[in-house]
């Protein structure tokens, strides 16, 4: 009897003193944690998991990314890449008998974008790590992430708002719904019943569908996409245009953020569209006005440079801490162009006021 509980004793000690845990070596017996041993370690598991939780979380609030051309940047190559794209013929003339007419000239034009690197990180003490380690490191990989989309989303419509093909909504009485005026600068535009209102309306929308058929605007999937800020939505949602088009359609999304489709349009809305104001883009009566990207394929270009994507980056506190491994770091970093305009006929930007604009702040 004696020898059989020394036997079940030793079955269920079986553990033994040194069994991997996430933060240490536990011993099975007396429940004490020792810290990793150099590179024996399980810190990689946990870092791929934050990276995941990073780049999902990033990768939600990407609006404006996925409609650009991604061109790769191989490593070891200089900061900059060339898109280039052949010049267009001019139509066929008439021929006449037994005369040779003159060739045209063919070439190539190169647009060219080159990246900068990003990054920000956060430090946090051993005593908050001790209390709550876990909810921490994941609380502040979220936050990361919504900043590394921040970050990436604002550097492109930055970029974008560098077009040159631009529409200025029409001045609306919205009693009568009659045009007022066509406005030719944000200042312009209207934001009060006296004035007219210079709102994105189903009209607008139509007009300017119209001039991206006669620039031959190639598609994306059969449609135009346009990326659109919430408080510009909100005035769409409320024409009768818009309700009648969504009163029975439920198309399928097919890209993040999807409302609806009017017009040959499905349009994404995203806080970070623009909204503008100072000398250069207040509207009449002093508010913010915003810019509506509508997109054709290809329209503008992101580099991907390999080796400077989005990174999650942590170092723990034995590795960074100081003397008395007093804290841990988090944070990201990555390489951008930002975007590059590749065809500027297939990016226009419409701008309009809102029922929000004496209200909006300029982001």
């Amino acid at each position: 009897m004696e020898k059989m509980e020394k036997i079940e004793l030793q079955f269920f000690a079986d553990a033994g003193t040194v069994v991997n845990g996430t933060e240490g070596y536990v011993n099975a017996g007396t429940g004490s944690t020792a810290g990793f041993d150099g590179d024996k370690t399980l810190a990689p598991e946990l870092k791929a998991f934050y990276d995941t939780e990073l780049l999902e979380n990033a990768r939600s609030e990407l609006f404006y990314a996925q409609f650009a051309k991604r061109q790769a940047l191989p490593a070891n190559h200089h900061g900059s890449v060339e898109w280039r794209k052949w010049n267009t013929f001019e139509r066929a003339a008439k021929l006449t008998e037994g005369v040779i007419p003159t060739g045209q000239k063919f070439g190539v034009t190169t647009v060219t974008g080159s990246v900068d690197q990003y990054g920000t990180y956060t430090a946090i003490t051993d005593k908050l790590e001790l209390r709550a380690y876990d909810d921490v490191i994941l609380g502040a990989t979220e936050e990361m992430g919504a900043s590394a989309a921040e970050t990436q989303e604002k550097l492109i419509r930055d970029a974008l708002l560098m077009g040159t093909n631009v529409l200025y909504c029409d001045n609306i009485d919205k009693t009568s719904g009659q045009v007022k005026s066509t406005p030719a600068s944000c200042a312009a535009m209207g934001a009060a019943d006296a004035d007219g209102w210079a709102l994105l309306t189903p009209a607008m929308i139509n007009k300017a569908v119209t001039i991206m058929k006669k620039n031959r605007v190639p598609r994306i999937n059969g449609r135009y996409y346009a990326v659109v800020h919430p408080s510009v939505a909100h005035d769409l949602r409320e024409c009768e245009g818009w309700i009648e088009a969504h009163k029975y359609a439920a198309p399928e999304e097919l890209f993040n953020g999807e409302i609806g489709e009017l017009h040959g349009v499905r349009f994404i809305e995203n806080v970070f569209a623009p909204v503008l104001g100072g000398d250069s883009y207040q509207n009449k009566a002093g508010g913010v006005s915003y810019a509506t990207y509508f997109f054709g394929k290809d329209s503008f270009g992101i580099i991907d440079p390999e080796g400077g994507a989005l990174e999650m980056i942590i170092h723990d506190k034995g590795e960074i801490g100081g003397p008395l491994n007093q804290f841990s770091t988090i944070g990201y970093k990555f390489e951008t162009n930002g975007a590059t305009i590749l065809y500027p006929e297939r990016l226009l930007r419409v701008m309009s006021t809102s029922s929000f604009s004496a209200v909006d702040e300029i982001n």
